[in-house]
């Protein structure tokens, strides 16, 4: 067992809830994993889709700088999952009855190759690696970008697989002809799992090679891309639970022996469902390691699809319409860890809280891991403007936490037209870490957030979407989420902040935009 299980299991005690349920007084129906930038969390659901209190665990990625969220090491992001689904279920205990399903929340928009075998002929690259640039501008080039985004909901970016593949091709040709096929790391989870990967329409949806209408792999970009049929996964229409673990790990977990694994679906789609928002009345806001905001509705999506935003799929009768930034938590914490080594989290919170806001004359491009929404440029940098000799270094921070508010405020104002006036309910151990952050976006937008309850709303929004398709329950709409805490809008701090968001539009339009 390695040293990082054994520090989650240290001191463990059983709650009486836990006990309750593993005597069979309460079953677990689900074992859920959300597989993020920044760790691995598994907790297991009764068939009502409620969280059973006690059982779940979190083990955290070692993540030394941005960088390392955009390559990972296929085998070492495996062992994490299978370490961290051993923690869960390695216990004093013996659970009456067996697991029916597994559900798996992962990143969207990785790519990495196997080769026949199944072996992977390529590291995982995530969102976060920008070096395709390149074979963006060849493809806006050769092809028309705005039909793409219309078909598939997402423009030409380095997140996505149509560039990805064309860089891999000239930049890694060797791994290229080696590659079998090319899957996203949740397929490759439940291939190492179930000698299967068929991909969900949601994942399938992130990787930019989706028709969003059809609900097939858009047959017109791969074409012009050279990647023929078999070189992607088969596509799981019906998004239900069907394959089983291989022997091995059958006999590794016995409660999970007869357990059917879902297709994975993309975090973005579980986060959006775990914090409670399934309709257009709602917009869900989340800063993690990165952020979005995003709206999902039962539907098509929408006839005109703003350029500012991407549209992917929750399954094959939901949208989700929104934005991502690339930079969020992630950012928040590299700058707390440079410039305020020494201070805790408490006395951070509490000077942040005294300064006012937009006041530290600072301008600040949040772009240190590049841009996505709502710009998507490939050439975005971070950047911050008006230092002087006096600026403190918990001004940068506020700067930067008001910076990637502004960013928020440019993808609500492009979402208003697809879900006008939708409740905003917010998500995210970077926000729930920071009510004052929750606070300034509050203000920026000048709208009300309320804050979701469940503090891990990804492994929620999994284990709900596969009890659905299972038919245990009858719509995840039945299942709204409470909110934890309410962030009324200061009006006065809005109208500064909406001085703040011009200034950075008129550097961003100068520096970034005229590129």
């Amino acid at each position: 067992m390695s040293s990082a299980l054994d520090e989650v299991l240290e001191g463990f005690e059983l709650s009486p809830e836990l006990v309750s349920v593993m005597a069979g007084s309460k079953t677990a129906a689900v074992l859920a994993v959300d597989i993020g930038t920044s760790g691995v969390r598994a907790s297991l659901f009764d068939e009502g889709g409620c969280e059973i209190d006690g059982a779940g665990v979190r083990i955290e990625q070692t993540v030394t700088e941005i960088n390392d969220l955009a390559v990972t090491d296929a085998q070492a992001g495996f062992e994490l999952v299978t370490q961290t689904i051993d923690a869960l279920l390695d216990r004093p205990y013996q659970t009456v009855g067996k697991i029916q399903l597994i559900a798996i929340s992962c990143f969207w928009h990785s790519l990495l190759g196997v080769d026949a075998q199944g072996l992977a002929t390529t590291p995982v690259f995530g969102w976060a690696d920008t070096r395709a640039a390149a074979a963006v501008k060849e493809l806006r080039n050769r092809l028309d970008e705005t039909a793409v985004h219309a078909r598939t909901g997402c423009r030409f970016h380095p997140s996505y697989w149509p560039a990805k593949l064309l860089w891999l091709r000239k930049a890694h040709p060797q791994a290229f002809a080696s590659t079998n096929r090319w899957l996203s790391f949740g397929e490759y989870v439940v291939l190492r799992l179930s000698g299967e990967a068929a991909a969900s329409i949601s994942m399938a949806s992130g990787t930019g090679l989706f028709n969003q209408r059809l609900l097939e792999w858009d047959r017109q970009l791969m074409e012009a891309l050279g990647i023929p049929d078999e070189s992607l996964p088969k596509i799981s229409i019906a998004d239900q639970a069907s394959c089983h673990l291989r022997p091995g790990y059958a006999a590794r977990w016995p409660v999970l022996s007869e357990a059917r694994i879902s297709p994975p679906i993309g975090d973005g789609a579980a986060n959006t469902i775990g914090s409670g928002c399934a309709t257009r009345d709602q917009a869900a806001l989340m800063i993690g390691t990165s952020g979005a905001m995003r709206v999902l509705y039962e539907g098509e999506p929408p006839a005109q699809l703003p350029a500012a935003l991407w549209c992917y799929r929750a399954d094959r009768k939901r949208v989700i319409v929104g934005g991502a930034l690339s930079d969020g938590g992630g950012l928040h914490r590299w700058i707390k860890e440079l410039l305020l080594p020494n201070d805790d989290s408490e006395s951070i919170e509490a000077a942040l809280e005294m300064l006012e806001p937009d006041a530290h004359g600072l301008i600040v491009l949040p772009f240190w891991a590049g841009e996505r929404s709502t710009g998507w440029s490939t050439e975005a940098r971070g950047a911050i403007l008006g230092i002087t000799l006096r600026t403190q270094s918990i001004e940068i921070l506020r700067a930067t936490m008001e910076a990637i508010a502004y960013r928020f405020a440019l993808i609500a104002k492009a979402l208003e037209p697809v879900a006008p006036g939708a409740t905003i309910i917010a998500s995210g151990t970077a926000l729930r870490s920071s009510p004052v952050w929750t606070q300034i976006i509050a203000d920026v937008l000048g709208r009300s957030i309320g804050l979701s309850e469940p503090r891990e709303a990804s492994v929620r929004g999994a284990a709900l979407l596969a009890l659905e398709a299972a038919g245990k329950i009858q719509s995840i709409t039945e299942l709204p989420v409470r909110l934890e805490q309410t962030f009324e809008p200061n009006m006065s701090h809005h109208v500064r902040y909406q001085e703040g968001l011009k200034r950075q539009q008129r550097i961003y339009e100068g520096v970034i935009g005229s590129r």
